[in-house]
């Protein structure tokens, strides 16, 4: 394969050089500005390495002026956010940040090989304009809006690489629908897609889940089990809520992303992976970094390319459609007869706020199609609180129960799994709990 690479840094150039020397499979031409690239490019190349940052010509000009007619990857320094979804829009097959191992470029070079060779077994065209013949698969999307739309471009392009995607926005906005959409239009569709919510895991659990575990690597070990990563090998792995992964398991996932192997528990043994990872967040990540709960050079390597999805009062043309589908799925699964909703009802559906996003609003249908009497839904059914009195009577339920615990760990003398048991709760639950309240212990 024969591959160019345009980067006016000579250190970088040279190290560069030095390195794919050694590389049988890959034939390394280097240009120091992307003018000279562009009068040697012939078609013999089939891939260009090049940076963004150049003095003589802008990065993502000179991609534009190849027109893709050539895979390509990007590396830089410092690009902005607008220059890596610009490069992503341009057909870049993946994107990476300085100071990046050469081995992780490697790999991508050589996924990038694999994709042509297929493609050239199926007669399909290297020319990177046939991704934009490709049907877009909007699987998982019910509704539409402008604002849902400029998002799902983004994603969309981003589906066309292995580069890393972080999620977010509110809760209940729909992060796990773009996930998917993600992992269905990419090279990896017919590969499982595998979802995690780190706060729904058990902290003394969450390791051995994702990683693995060989036979007595504890109590409950009596066999070898893969973990979720190698479970999701070849395709794409959702990290939910990443904001909530343990500081202590960083660092390794960190590892997963960067060397592409994980160690299952009470092994020394390294194991390869290849998926691609997508995350989401509805936490002030920049907050956790400040507050060292969570490790900045693992948030840079899972925001690549950073998805900031709106909430539901900025896409008012779903509210009612989503409301339609959930309404005609409820009567389905029940076996309810027909029921329509009132125009009042659609009135304060499209009024209402919706702080709880599109989750809100499926439970708020689901509720007022089972408890409606009749063939007709009103505003009444839908029992749609102001939101002044919801946050009031949510802060009541928190004071209650923070008070409770307080008394519980009084009475336990401070005795975490003893209270856990006399409140019914997971001791990773009940620490949770004592540090949102604010409880000394």
């Amino acid at each position: 394969m024969k591959v160019a690479i345009v980067e006016d840094d000579i250190n970088m150039r040279k190290s560069l050089e030095l390195f794919f020397a050694d590389v049988k499979e890959i034939e390394v031409v280097s240009f120091k500005n992307p003018k000279d690239a562009l009068k040697a490019l012939d078609d013999s190349f089939e891939l260009v390495i090049t940076d963004i940052n150049m003095p003589q010509m802008d990065g993502l000009e000179f991609l534009n002026q190849l027109n893709h007619k050539y895979e390509a990857i990007v590396i830089t320094g410092n690009a902005s956010l607008n220059k890596a979804i610009e490069s992503i829009r341009l057909g870049v097959a993946d994107f990476f940040q300085k100071p990046f191992e050469p081995e992780l470029l490697l790999e991508a070079i050589l996924r990038t090989k694999k994709l042509l060779e297929f493609q050239k077994k199926q007669n399909h065209s290297i020319n990177r304009n046939s991704i934009k013949n490709k049907k877009e698969n909007k699987q998982g999307f019910v509704a539409d809006s402008k604002a849902l739309e400029e998002v799902r471009k983004i994603a969309y392009k981003a589906a066309q690489t292995d580069a890393s995607v972080l999620l977010l926005g509110e809760s209940g906005v729909g992060k796990e629908v773009f996930a998917n959409f993600i992992h269905q239009n990419s090279s990896r569709a017919q590969a499982p897609f595998v979802a995690i919510n780190m706060a729904a895991i058990p902290e003394h659990l969450l390791e051995s889940e994702l990683f693995g575990y060989e036979k007595g690597a504890f109590t409950d070990a009596s066999a070898p089990k893969a973990g979720l990563f190698e479970s999701a090998n070849g395709g794409s792995v959702f990290l939910d809520e990443i904001g909530e992964m343990p500081l202590g398991l960083q660092a390794k996932l960190l590892r997963a992303i960067q060397e592409k192997e994980i160690t299952r528990l009470g092994s020394a043994k390294s194991i390869k992976i290849d998926v691609r990872f997508i995350s989401a967040t509805n936490v002030n990540i920049q907050k956790k970094i400040a507050d060292k709960e969570f490790r900045e050079d693992l948030y840079f390597r899972l925001q690549t390319i950073p998805l900031e999805i709106p909430p539901l009062k900025e896409r008012k043309e779903e509210i009612l459609p989503l409301a339609e589908w959930k309404k005609d799925e409820t009567i389905k699964q029940y076996g309810f007869e027909n029921k329509t909703f009132s125009e009042n009802a659609k009135q304060k559906m499209l009024e209402y706020e919706w702080y709880g996003n599109i989750r809100e609003l499926l439970s708020v249908v689901e509720r007022a199609v089972i408890l409606s009497d009749g063939s007709i839904i009103e505003e009444k059914d839908l029992f749609l609180e102001p939101k002044q009195a919801k946050k009031e009577k949510d802060n009541k339920i928190a004071s209650l129960e923070s008070e409770l615990i307080r008394e519980v760990l009084k009475d336990c003398d401070n005795n975490l799994q003893n209270a856990a048991e006399i409140l019914g709760m997971q001791i990773d639950v009940l620490k949770h709990k004592i540090a949102k309240y604010k409880i000394n212990v």
